[in-house]
């Protein structure tokens, strides 16, 4: 049985702590050969998930390396690179309390390849983090289930043994932070890890990315929905084309992380208009932060029935009320988070399609 841990999993990426010397493994040249008009890789589904108090939408991963496995990882587009629990994956007696156990230059068991370069990644913010401790890896993984599935090519993971949480100092439950970051850019942990959606090849005249549809406010549920169709991996021509209804963002590169996810704009509210750049995260579960600078007090929640406006330095807007359940928004002082962007919630999602161009690095957002 598929167990989620929805408590543990983190608020947004933060950043990654530890940087590692960048490996010699490169990423596929993502076209391939073909004939006749470009397709899709693949379309599959997803599963959305409600505990009441955080909403997440889960991608499975049914198998790592040679190992037949069933694991949600959080699809998240506000970081780059997937990070898996190593227990079951790896045999446990790699696994030490201290460290995953790799006898010289690598080791490769289960089809995966596991090098002594160790991480620290993590997730949340200055008040509420999760750190990850392991290894970078190599390995194939199948996206999906029995509902449909594809699988990589080789590519870098990172696989952890442990997780803590910086506020309690206590370890959390195996697999309770494994995370699918679809985020364009590298990790800080090491410039071969990117978004395992980015290393796939497509068709001739298919384009690196994926789309996103609108993810079905009524999917949500404690024991988890599975939704059809949600996730598209590769591009074509015309998912990008000016008559598409997609507003696009070029990306800005940064020689650490690479592409940045983080788009410019204005958010309204209150009557203040507050310059924001912004992070549309799949990542953070209930909660959206606008930073601002002139905030009254470190952190404070707008009140229900309060009108949102955010738009962007490309044209696209997007309005919202906040509610009890839905549209949750906090105001913040970057000094109080240690984050200086506005992060929208996963309940954007509910209401606006996402498209992300690895190729040409590039953000597409689209009203629904």
């Amino acid at each position: 049985m598929v167990k989620i841990y929805l408590k543990y999993l983190r608020l947004f990426a933060r950043g990654i702590f530890l940087l590692l010397l960048a490996s010699s493994c490169k990423k596929e040249d993502t076209s391939a050969p073909g004939i006749g008009s470009p397709v899709p890789l693949a379309t599959l589904g997803l599963y959305e998930v409600d505990s009441s108090v955080y909403k997440r939408v889960f991608v499975i991963i049914s198998k790592v390396g040679t190992q037949n496995v069933s694991y949600p990882l959080v699809f998240d587009t506000g970081s780059a690179g997937m990070t898996i629990d190593a227990t079951g994956i790896l045999p446990a007696s790699m696994i030490t309390s201290s460290g995953i156990t790799v006898p010289g230059d690598s080791i490769t068991v289960n089809g995966i390849t596991v090098t002594p370069e160790e991480a620290v990644i993590a997730f949340g913010n200055a008040q509420s983090e999760i750190q990850e401790y392991g290894n970078l890896a190599y390995t194939t993984a199948t996206v999906g289930d029995r509902n449909g599935n594809v699988t990589t090519s080789r590519i870098p993971i990172f696989l952890y043994y442990k997780i803590v949480d910086t506020q309690t100092g206590k370890k959390q439950p195996a697999h309770s932070n494994d995370v699918f970051g679809v985020g364009p850019g590298v990790s800080f942990a090491n410039n071969a890890i990117g978004s395992p959606l980015s290393y796939f090849r497509s068709s001739a005249g298919a384009i690196s990315g994926f789309k996103l549809a609108t993810f079905t406010s009524s999917g949500f549920s404690v024991n988890g929905t599975y939704v059809s169709g949600l996730l598209t991996i590769g591009l074509v021509p015309g998912d990008i084309s000016s008559s598409s209804g997609f507003v696009m963002h070029p990306l800005t590169f940064s020689p650490q992380g690479g592409y940045s996810p983080d788009i410019p704009a204005t958010i309204t509210y209150n009557g203040q208009n507050v310059p924001a750049t912004i992070l549309f995260d799949t990542g953070t579960p209930a909660v959206s932060i606008i930073a601002n600078t002139a905030a009254s007090g470190d952190i404070s929640s707008l009140p229900d029935n309060t009108d949102v406006t955010l738009t962007t330095n490309n044209g696209f807007t997007y309005s919202y009320t906040t509610g009890s359940a839905n549209n949750l928004t906090q105001v913040a002082l970057p000094s109080f988070t240690g984050d200086p962007r506005t992060i929208f919630s996963i309940d954007f999602f509910t209401e606006n399609e996402f498209l992300l161009d690895y190729k040409d690095h590039q953000i597409g957002l689209k009203n629904n």
